[in-house]
């Protein structure tokens, strides 16, 4: 297999990687928000993924730990992208469900391939614009849909949605960003101020005091997401530098499917652990309009040839 052929393939295989893991995540989140902070818990992640990363450079690669004494102005930029979107998704996931915010925050990677034509001057398909109203309607319909079951709490639940779009278009720009960067800096090398400065950000904001009382798999799941976030945006760089951008992003739409799933099955479960969610058919229909809406979007013409070099 030529080196032409298989960069392609490794970053399907680490956007798959990165997609797993974030279908998993939202699940995870809403079971450590019953102990810890949404800032406690953001704050952790970043720290447990920034030392981590700090660590096996330490041993590794210590050159590369340079970037921190000047990080360039655009990895700042990005790593505050960063510390929003997370911020941003945790508050949806608290102030709705796991499913209802992973619906949402796919209009991050939308508006990443959005970007192409604002940016790159990619020029966008009919099929595409299509797409991106379709998604449009299908989050309009979704939201409202959903709304009926939180008639109590409407002004929370709309809160919550206006959180996770907050995150959707930071993580837009985190995303961007990157794939501007990439073409001068080892994908890792960035997560050490991708990881760091949102730590030191969030971290007058932690109450330690929510900490103290958490349980041996309270820890667990609290490492798990720390290591979430090292390995995740890890695989996620690799995938953005070995194939494009519009690639990586059809791959990671596809995370919600993994969250319904695993909610799901709690929900036969009879689980008491975590809020169970509520879908009829119709709030699934549109959710599935939304993926589709998102796919053609994403997805470019085959038989073009774009970004032609030499």
């Amino acid at each position: 297999m030529s080196n032409s052929t298989s960069k392609p393939l490794k970053g399907i295989l680490y956007a798959a990687i990165t997609a797993a893991l974030w279908g998993v995540l939202a699940v995870a989140l809403k079971v450590s928000l019953q102990d810890v902070s949404p800032v406690g818990i953001t704050w952790f992640r970043f720290s447990l993924a920034f030392l981590g990363l700090t660590i096996y450079y330490i041993w590794k690669k210590p050159g590369y730990l340079r970037i921190l004494r000047k990080p360039p102005l655009l990895l700042i930029l990005a790593s505050v992208c960063l510390g929003i979107n997370y911020i941003g998704f945790i508050k949806g996931v608290h102030l709705t469900s796991p499913g209802i915010a992973q619906i949402f925050i796919q209009t991050g990677p939308v508006l990443l391939a959005v970007s192409g034509f604002l940016f790159f001057k990619e020029k966008a398909i009919s099929r595409q614009i299509i797409g991106f109203l379709i998604v449009i309607a299908g989050l309009i319909l979704f939201y409202y849909e959903q709304g009926t079951f939180q008639p109590a709490n409407n002004k929370t639940y709309t809160t919550g949605i206006l959180w996770v779009m907050i995150a959707a278009v930071t993580w837009a720009g985190y995303a961007l960003l990157i794939k501007i960067l990439l073409q001068r800096f080892p994908p890792m090398q960035l997560n050490l101020v991708i990881f760091g400065l949102p730590a030191l950000f969030f971290l007058p904001f932690v109450e330690f005091r929510d900490f103290l009382s958490l349980s041996f798999v309270d820890w667990l799941i609290m490492i798990f997401l720390g290591l979430n976030t090292l390995i995740a945006y890890g695989t996620l760089s690799l995938a953005i530098q070995n194939t494009e951008a519009n690639k990586v992003s059809v791959i990671l739409i596809l995370n919600p499917i993994l969250t319904f799933g695993i909610m799901g099955l709690i929900n036969l479960t009879k689980a008491t652990w975590i809020t169970h969610e509520h879908y009829t058919l119709l709030s699934l229909l549109w959710a599935s309009v939304v993926l589709a809406g998102a796919l053609l979007t994403i997805l470019r013409p085959g038989r073009k040839k774009i970004n032609k070099t030499g």
